[in-house]
């Protein structure tokens, strides 16, 4: 009887470390959800690429199909343009995409909504979730932020979408960033490095040829001789527009806090995260964990 019982024991101490090693080696799912197709792209797609790279999933989730959001076409033509453009960033970063069927302009807070966002977060049995804050210029960018933050709690409610299976723990909700300062500015919680795939990520941008060669010029006044037209002209024009990133100091504090041995004049281009105050409220140690990147010169 004894031996069994240090058997046990033994089995127990062996079990353990294991288990420590498997969750780190755990494959994580990642949702990202905006307004249109493009959101995610701008605000997270180095990161998605990052997580793409070391195995993990990513899925950005567009609530409109984007059918407004152009100068000279618009409906179903211009929709279909924008899911194959969604199809080729996605291929790009190496993540999937999808682009929902309602309107551009026209995105409210509603029940139907709020579903269908909690039917993908479950699906997707997601560990993050991003979404956007509900202070913006777009209406359709707070209307996002509002349902993402809706559907926050209900995602592990059984009754509430009982076609979907609930998640059996809340996932981390996060929001991307933004430049807002009223009513409260952004909080920059966590920094990613983006440097080593910003090239990847301005690729799968140039990919929404629709919005960053057209209708993103044209609502700045660009005229349409100003842009390039063969593929590389226009990649470098992209670039070029974006600009160098300068970091305030909360955004570097926030660079020092999650990569200490990285001398910080010498990163070029980052994403910055703010943890929601819905869903699982994640240590430091846990952040490490769920964005394994953290800290990789």
């Amino acid at each position: 009887m004894k031996k069994k019982i240090r058997l046990f024991f033994v089995f127990i101490l062996i079990g353990l470390p294991m288990i420590g090693q498997n969750d780190e080696k755990k494959v994580l799912n990642i949702i990202a959800i905006g307004a249109h197709p493009d959101d995610c792209d701008f605000k997270f797609g180095g990161t998605a690429a990052l997580f793409a790279k070391m195995g993990h999933n990513v899925k950005f989730l567009a609530l409109t199909s984007g059918d407004a959001g152009h100068q000279n076409m618009g409906g179903g033509v211009l929709a279909k343009r924008r899911r194959d453009e969604a199809k080729k960033a996605a291929e790009i970063l190496g993540i999937e995409y999808e682009v929902l069927d309602n309107h551009d302009g026209e995105l409210l807070p509603t029940l139907n909504v709020r579903h269908q966002v909690i039917r993908r977060i479950r699906d997707w049995n997601a560990d993050i979730v991003l979404g956007l804050r509900a202070n913006d210029y777009h209406p359709d960018h707070r209307n996002a932020g509002i349902v993402v933050q809706d559907a926050a709690y209900l995602v592990i409610v059984p009754n509430v979408t009982p076609d979907t299976p609930p998640l059996e723990k809340n996932p981390v909700f996060l929001y991307m960033k933004d430049n807002f300062k009223k009513p409260n500015p952004f909080s920059n919680d966590i920094a990613i490095i983006i440097d080593k795939v910003y090239d990847q990520k301005m690729t799968a941008l140039a990919a929404h040829e629709s919005q960053m060669f057209e209708w993103g010029p044209w609502t700045n006044g660009i005229k349409e001789s100003e842009v390039p037209k063969g593929k590389k002209e226009r990649l470098a024009w992209l670039k070029n527009g974006m600009g160098k990133e300068t970091f305030d100091e909360t955004e570097v504090a926030a660079i020092k806090k999650w990569y200490p041995k990285k001398d910080v004049s010498n990163v070029e281009h980052a994403e910055f995260l703010e943890i929601c105050e819905y869903g699982k409220q994640p240590t430091e140690e846990e952040i490490k964990k769920l964005f394994p990147m953290l800290g990789n010169l």
